[in-house]
């Protein structure tokens, strides 16, 4: 067996071992003994998915363990590690795990004229990664045993104790095709070694709250088990993020337009945080006052650190927190209900176009257990926190909010779909550019069940939001400014670039045709492109906003 064959055959089988369901693989001809070895074991121990794009393959990779799977990507030498570097990043700060498997020259051609290598690519990815491992054929051949020990340890780390991202760096000389006999002959001397002792941090201690202060609970991305339960026990409010795991009934409608009325949100004294809130301002406002304590809840020792003071607490026992209702928890409970009536009475008022709040409502209240739903980090996952209460009990949310990017929300969504089938994914129309290779699936490769719904406002609408958009308000010089350097139109035709990849795509124009057209389970990848605009964005929101505070308000007189 020749050293590249050898070095792939241990790499693969620790892939294996490591427990690696899916591998997504690019072409490439320095990584052409991982794409041998990976065809030869396709079906049997792993699914092997070949994608065009690094970009599109290292999100792929990350969406197939956002819910509890395991991922790898492979790659060859050069700027295609580069193209990973996102979704590694993403990994990181969101502690998804993710395998990184990069072919390389061996080390003395390093820094030399060896075309399409750099020096720099066994370390490229920095601290993003929680172990890294330079391994060379040569190297791995008077010792397999240690090899496939190497190889082993350093995937664990991909799991714990923390989540998140492993690069495996492999040095492969020539010849890089398989000797004929390959196929037949003996798997490398030590390549089964003993599964590694993982070191298992112990959990936190459950916390005991009392009932005291005035509390609410956030639900962040990733929130913890426990908090619907110990948010119900308590009869405290229960703010959730629509990646929390918890939105849905039982939690507060429009709960970031309530935190901004002083009856409410002016009124905590307490926040029970569960996962990583980054979703809204008022949130991120309400957790950094200085006169409202705050306590974090893990069910782990790895703590989503707040940048402040708090106290960290283990999972809370329900039980013990089953504390009678009050009027605080009466006051939420109403507030919530008016808010919700009075949201869905501003997005059905009659002649109102399709808007970002009412297409992700419709999503909601159309997706249904046990399909996923994927949102972009922009504005949609914005648009479905304002509506999440509309969301079925048991359907699970994902997005990429480690760094909230919007880059390979496509494809994040259809690693998710190839790993646990079908998923609704709700982007906006940059967020679907910027993947737009997400859909590109080769002949002959297993195809996700993926819905793609793109709502097609003609740019950057979440900026209209912002203090970009309301300075854009004063003048027409500014106006225009705002819309060359935020607004960023771009005209394209999706249905064209759709057809141009041979997916189906239908074009919809009313709450009507939205629903016809979601009230199907995704079934192959397809895309629905909802026509919006921007204008009058600001507007809508104000017009919400005011509807919920006097709903609220009315509520709690």
């Amino acid at each position: 067996m020749n050293p590249s064959t050898h070095l792939a055959r241990l790499a693969v089988d620790a892939l294996v071992r490591g427990g690696v369901t899916d591998v997504v693989l690019c072409p490439g001809s320095r990584s052409a003994p991982l794409a041998y070895e990976l065809q030869r074991r396709d079906g049997d121990e792993l699914r092997l998915h070949v994608r065009h794009d690094e970009r599109v393959a290292g999100f792929t990779a990350l969406g197939i363990g956002l819910d509890g799977g395991l991922g790898a990507v492979v790659t060859t030498s050069g700027t295609a590690v580069a193209n990973l570097h996102p979704a590694v990043l993403e990994a990181h700060h969101a502690r998804r795990p993710l395998v990184v498997v990069t072919a390389d020259r061996p080390p003395e051609l390093r820094g030399t004229w060896a075309n399409q290598t750099t020096e720099l690519q066994a370390g490229l990815f920095g601290d993003a990664v929680r172990a890294r491992l330079d391994l060379a054929d040569a190297a791995a051949i008077p010792d397999p045993a240690v090899a496939a020990r190497s190889l082993t340890d350093t995937l664990a780390a991909a799991r714990c104790p923390l989540p998140g991202p492993v690069h495996l760096d492999l040095g492969f000389t020539d010849p890089l095709l398989p000797d004929d006999d390959d196929a037949d002959a003996e798997e490398p001397a030590g390549s089964v070694p003993p599964a590694p002792d993982v070191a298992q941090s112990a959990a936190p201690a459950p916390g005991s709250l009392p009932s005291g202060p005035r509390t609410v609970v956030v639900a962040g991305d990733g929130a913890a088990p426990g908090a619907r339960e110990l948010a119900a026990a308590a009869h405290w409010p229960l703010l959730a993020e629509p990646t929390s795991g918890v939105a849905g009934p039982g939690s507060v409608a429009a709960y970031r337009l309530l935190l901004e009325l002083p009856e409410l949100g002016g009124r905590i004294e307490r926040v029970v945080a569960f996962g990583r809130p980054t979703l809204s301002r008022p949130v991120t406002r309400l957790l950094s006052r200085p006169d409202v304590e705050l306590v974090l809840v893990s069910a782990s020792v790895c703590w989503h650190e707040p940048g402040r003071p708090a106290d960290k607490v283990g999972v809370p026992e329900a039980a013990q927190h089953r504390y009678p209702p009050d009027g605080w928890s009466a006051a939420w409970a109403a507030a919530s209900t008016a808010a919700a009536g009075a949201l869905d009475g501003v997005l059905d008022e009659p002649g109102s176009g399709p808007t970002g709040p009412a297409v992700a409502r419709a999503v909601a209240r159309a997706t249904v257990a046990p399909d996923r739903l994927v949102v972009a980090a922009s504005n949609p996952v914005r648009d479905l926190d304002l509506v999440g209460s509309a969301l079925a009990v048991g359907v699970r949310v994902f997005a990429n909010r480690g760094l909230a990017g919007i880059d390979g929300t496509v494809s994040t969504a259809a690693g998710l779909a190839l790993a646990g089938g079908p998923v609704r994914v709700l982007v906006g129309d940059l967020a679907f550019l910027h993947d737009l290779n997400g859909l590109l699936v080769p002949p002959g490769e297993a195809r996700p069940d993926l819905q793609v719904v793109v709502l097609n406002d003609d740019g950057g609408g979440i900026f209209s939001l912002l203090e970009h958009g309301e300075r854009a308000q004063h003048g027409p010089e500014r106006a225009a400014a705002f819309e060359r350097i935020f607004g960023t139109p771009h005209g394209g035709d999706l249905g064209a670039l759709c057809a141009g990849y041979r997916v189906p795509h239908r074009a919809v124009g009313s709450a009507g045709e939205l629903a016809e057209a979601l009230a199907s389970r995704p079934d192959g990848v397809s895309v629905v492109e909802v026509a919006a605009t921007r204008a009058g964005l600001r507007d809508l929101h104000a017009r919400i906003r005011a509807a919920v505070s006097a709903a609220a308000r009315g509520a709690l007189s």
